[in-house]
């Protein structure tokens, strides 16, 4: 697609996008999403796969958020099947911002259980965002396969989403609070703990939660 004649300083921009200067590739992801294109959605894309630097990738998405949905959406639902991790989890984070409905299917089990941590969890995130009313139980149950996955960092973005299900998670929660293996159900009573007292963190929820499955099963009473 042509770009427009008048937008020398977006074209400028763009090759900005490749600079080794971390602050010019965020002034020039600012300047493309100033003045959205349909035809700067593939570089946006591109760039978010390899853009080493937090910062500009938020840029990044957030100009990708400024193009029209139908097309910026479509492009992303392409690029989780990239075998690039970075790919997918910039993707999965994009999506999870734009809100686009038509983007759930494209939210498989897969992704949800990719075995990059960073890639489940912004998983997780767009799945919360996106997943409709009557499939948030399934969604749970997929969910809750995960506790017990990764280091504090990941164990609080899953129990996060799985609180933000409500009422449709409180089976798999409860399921996964008797599951056989200490750490999985450690991690499900912490989420639990935490969905009753967010004001307590996360930290004093997970040694409340060692504290219950090292008591054994009766401790949960209190």
């Amino acid at each position: 697609m042509a770009m427009p004649k008048q937008d020398t300083n977006t074209l400028r921009a763009l090759q900005g996008l490749e600079n080794g200067s971390p602050s010019v590739r965020l002034r020039a992801a600012l300047a493309v999403g100033t003045t959205p294109h349909e035809g700067f959605i593939d570089h946006l894309i591109e760039r978010c796969a390899v853009e080493p630097e937090f910062s500009v990738r938020e840029m990044l998405t957030w100009a990708l958020t400024r193009h029209p949905s139908p097309t910026t959406v479509t492009r992303l639902i392409d690029e989780l099947g990239s075998e690039r991790a970075q790919a997918r989890s910039q993707a999965l984070h994009t999506l999870s911002k734009i809100g686009d409905p038509q983007a759930w299917p494209a939210i498989t089990r897969a992704l949800l259980t990719d075995a990059d941590d960073e890639v489940a969890r912004c998983a997780w995130r767009a799945a919360v965002a996106l997943v409709p009313a009557g499939e948030r139980s399934a969604l749970a149950e997929v969910l809750a396969t995960q506790f017990g996955r990764g280091e504090r960092d990941t164990q609080l973005s899953l129990s996060r989403a799985v609180i933000a299900l409500g009422e449709a998670a409180v089976p798999a929660l409860r399921a996964a609070m008797m599951d056989g293996a200490p750490h999985v159900r450690q991690h499900a009573i912490a989420t639990e703990r935490l969905s009753r007292d967010p004001d307590a963190g996360f930290e004093f929820a997970i040694e409340e939660a060692k504290r219950i499955v090292a008591l054994g099963p009766n401790s949960q009473d209190g």
